[in-house]
């Protein structure tokens, strides 16, 4: 266990929903993941934890935690996504916060409670240089089991006419036919209009034999729980009377981030899809987003989807990798029984 710098200080579990929706706001960096909502919709209350970090009685960090007990081996493990918050608006990045949240993080969940913390920051590969000899330093070890994650960004500091001009090529003359063919865009975050969305997504997975990813109907939950400015963006067109294309995305912090998408025949001909991705890209303009994360490619299992979003990303964004997923824990005997309960709990569940 390491003791923080001076004039830091963390506080576990000490604020309410509505406090911590409120904190949470004040990071460039929040994110749909790091919602009070998210993980107690998921997993439930009893099983979310909060720390946020002060220095001299500021906050300057926080982390959500999805804590998650092991019963056959009575351990558990302590799960951040896509946090800790610590780039706080309106401020230059301070490394040394970053490395004071992950501290607090051990020094709460490993040492405190004994659990396996699991964290997988907001970093890329580009940044490994800088955070991977502090995460080292702070005794965490990346997973290297399986492929790490990968996506576009889309840098959204041009003008919304360089950024046209940024898009593919193949991609802005679909853009372009949708506007010409006057589709109806419907756009907000009320209930009525998340049925509408699932009715079209149902229909996709069918067509396309997807396994779905995430369970549409506990994103649904979300938004009914989400406070008003954390509500995700739901927008469909319509062609000709009828519902053909829809999407929903997330804007919190300073990025945007596509979450599900969904066409039927109609829209694919309509070119609905595009129109609605400009669209957002417009309100995020409107709304000063610095970027928009488009939240996973994968060229060799999922082509299509590859291809439209890199058609959409074109010259305006970068293709890049999460940093990983890292693990702290107090032995080497301990991280590996962990990952020993993980594997027969996965093996269990796939035979359910």
């Amino acid at each position: 266990m390491k003791i923080l710098k001076s004039g830091y200080t963390a506080e576990i579990d000490t604020v309410d929903k509505q406090s911590w929706h409120q904190i949470i706001n004040q990071f460039d960096d929040a994110n749909i993941y790091q919602t009070w909502s998210y993980d107690e919709i998921r997993c439930g209350r009893k099983n979310i934890s909060h720390l946020i970090l002060k220095k001299n009685e500021t906050i300057v960090a926080v982390a959500q935690a999805r804590v998650l007990k092991i019963p056959i081996v009575n351990m558990g493990v302590a799960y951040v996504r896509w946090g800790p918050l610590w780039q706080l608006r309106n401020t230059e990045k301070d490394i040394e916060i970053f490395l004071q949240a992950i501290r607090a993080l051990r020094n709460e969940y490993v040492y405190k409670r004994g659990l396996v913390l699991r964290i997988f920051p907001i970093l890329f590969d580009d940044e490994s240089d800088i955070y991977l000899p502090l995460l080292k330093q702070e005794g965490f070890k990346r997973l290297e089991q399986g492929k790490k994650n990968r996506t576009l960004i889309i840098d959204l500091s041009s003008s919304l006419e360089d950024l046209r001009k940024g898009l593919k090529q193949k991609w802005r003359n679909s853009l372009n036919r949708a506007l010409k063919n006057e589709l109806d865009l419907i756009e907000g975050h009320d209930d009525e209009l998340f049925e509408s969305f699932i009715s079209i997504y149902r229909e996709l997975i069918e067509r396309k034999k997807f396994v779905e990813p995430n369970d549409i109907n506990e994103f649904r939950q979300i938004q009914s729980d989400l406070p008003e400015n954390m509500k995700m963006r739901i927008m469909m067109c319509k062609y000709e009377g009828q519902l053909c294309t829809g999407a929903i995305f997330s804007a919190i912090g300073n990025t945007g981030l596509y979450l599900f998408g969904a066409t039927n025949d109609t829209g694919m001909k309509s070119c609905g899809s595009q129109l609605i991705q400009w669209k957002f890209m417009e309100y995020l303009k409107e709304k000063q987003f610095s970027c928009y994360n488009l939240n996973g490619i994968n060229p060799k299992t999922n082509p299509g989807t590859y291809q439209f979003k890199a058609g959409l990303c074109g010259k305006n964004g970068k293709d890049v990798y999460f940093l990983g997923q890292f693990d702290a824990y107090k032995n080497a005997l301990f991280g590996f029984l962990i990952k020993c309960a993980e594997k027969a709990r996965s093996i269990y569940k796939n035979k359910m």
